[in-house]
């Protein structure tokens, strides 16, 4: 979607409301999950709830891949170059952010003509990126130097570079409202929390081993911590900056992803496949198995429609009422 005819803060509420409207939604059959082939080792994915487009990168050939959520179809592939990581969505510009970890940089993608509009220098090792929804402005972090740096989307510019409080930070998730950002720590075993207004880190959370991917549940507060080392997820308390709960899982996971109406996670701890978690209890609820070792995992704020990436088989497979 083009233009601005509603405020960033008013289409995420309509995306938000579409996506409580699918709360009672039934565990997932076979005939429900369909693997889309994209070739190569696609390795994160992020979708676009306003179009329902997932946007898959694959740093093995130096490309971004194009699925259509809705008819499970690929539907073009962007030649970035390089090789690239995390990507990450805003539905309002209808932009696509894609980093480039060697290069230290972070290619801006038109959503709609898959043009390249700018690659803004965010710094060495630059690999995970998350959209602060409000704002528009990107978050990225090094995987190498611990940097974070603030990028405007509006105008593909870098507003600032902060200093870590550790060597490297392996994932990152925004929370709008409370203007906070949580960055993962694999060395540490550890959350470390950001503040957005003041621009600097302002505390620590230990959580377990070898934490990787992060997701917020925007209207709690409630942070989601996928640990790559150990066979459970950690629910951090956001006013309390602690550990709340774990969850046992059936592998060690490294992606989540928290559908925002309903307060239900997503995570690649399966036994070769995906579990669901109910986020207000703090319990499994649900897994599906695809066959296959998961990568990354995204979901669709509008159907909650679920994508998890098969660096293996070079496929994606998509996933509808799970």
């Amino acid at each position: 979607m083009r233009g601005r005819e509603l405020s960033r803060r008013g289409l995420f509420t309509l995306v938000a409301a579409g996506a409580g409207a699918v709360a009672g939604a039934v565990p997932a059959r076979a005939g429900q999950a369909v693997a889309v082939d994209v070739g190569g080792a696609p390795a994160a994915v992020a979708v676009n709830p306003l179009t329902g487009l997932a946007y898959v990168s694959d740093p093995a050939t130096g490309s971004v891949a194009v699925i259509d959520g809705f008819s499970a179809t690929l539907t073009a592939v962007v030649r970035t170059g390089g090789s690239p990581g995390e990507v990450a969505v805003d539905p309002v510009a209808d932009r696509v952010y894609v980093a480039n970890p060697p290069a230290g940089t972070v290619l801006v993608l038109d959503g709609r003509t898959l043009e390249v509009v700018s690659v803004i220098g965010a710094g060495a090792g630059t690999s995970s990126l998350a959209l602060d929804e409000h704002t528009g402005r990107i978050y990225a972090v090094s995987g190498t130097t611990g940097a974070l740096a603030v990028l405007d989307g509006n105008s593909a510019t870098l507003r600032a570079t902060v200093d870590g409080p550790v060597g490297g930070l392996a994932g990152i998730a925004v929370d709008s409202g409370r203007e906070l950002a949580y960055c993962t720590s694999a060395e540490t075993g550890s959350v470390e929390v950001f503040d957005i207004g003041r621009t600097r880190f302002t505390g620590s959370v230990r959580v377990g081993p070898s934490p990787t991917g992060v997701a917020v549940h925007q209207a709690s507060g409630t942070v989601y911590v996928a640990n790559s080392a150990i066979h459970h997820m950690s629910i951090v308390d956001s006013s309390t900056r602690s550990e709340r709960a774990t969850v046992l899982l059936r592998s060690e996971s490294s992606a989540v992803a928290v559908h925002q109406g309903t307060n239900t996670v997503y995570s690649n701890g399966g036994s070769n496949g995906l579990v669901r978690i109910d986020g207000t209890a703090g319990v499994l609820s649900g897994e599906l198995t695809l066959g296959v070792n998961p990568g990354d995992v995204a979901v669709d704020q509008r159907t909650r429609t679920v994508f998890v990436t098969d660096p293996l088989h070079g496929r994606v497979s998509v996933i509808r009422d799970f």
